[in-house]
């Protein structure tokens, strides 16, 4: 196998991976959102539950479908690394770092997407 078939494999399995399992997590929240009756939820940055859920649901759930295919990857791994950004910092913030551990590896993992793109294998890159 060449080495540059090695490389975009790779960048498919960095942005489809930790895509897949953030949107497990942005799954619950959209149905939450969608769902009518009262939103609870924190508000981490101060701005209000609602538009901290809308925004969550932003970065853990449309922006990892488009991940996902690879459409505007750079650009959608962006508002997802901030949400995990928020997590581990804010909302994890006093919490050991074995329960910061997993939104930090999600915060690198789209940094490296941001940084390196989606490769060829995506939308973006036909």
């Amino acid at each position: 196998m060449k080495n540059s078939l090695r490389i975009e494999i790779g960048l498919l399995i960095l942005r489809i991976a930790p895509a897949v399992m953030l949107l497990t997590h942005g799954i619950p929240k959209f149905k939450k959102l969608t769902g009518g009756g009262e939103i609870e939820f924190g508000d981490p940055i101060g701005i209000g539950p609602i538009p901290s859920l809308f925004l969550a649901v932003v970065g853990e759930f449309v922006c990892p479908i488009l991940l996902i295919i690879g459409f505007k990857a750079r650009f959608a791994a962006i508002p997802s690394a901030i949400t995990m950004a928020v997590a581990a910092f804010i909302v994890h913030s006093s919490d050991p770092f074995s329960v910061k551990e997993k939104a930090l590896l999600f915060l690198t993992c789209f940094v490296a997407i941001i940084f390196l793109g989606p490769g060829k294998f995506s939308i973006d890159g036909k």
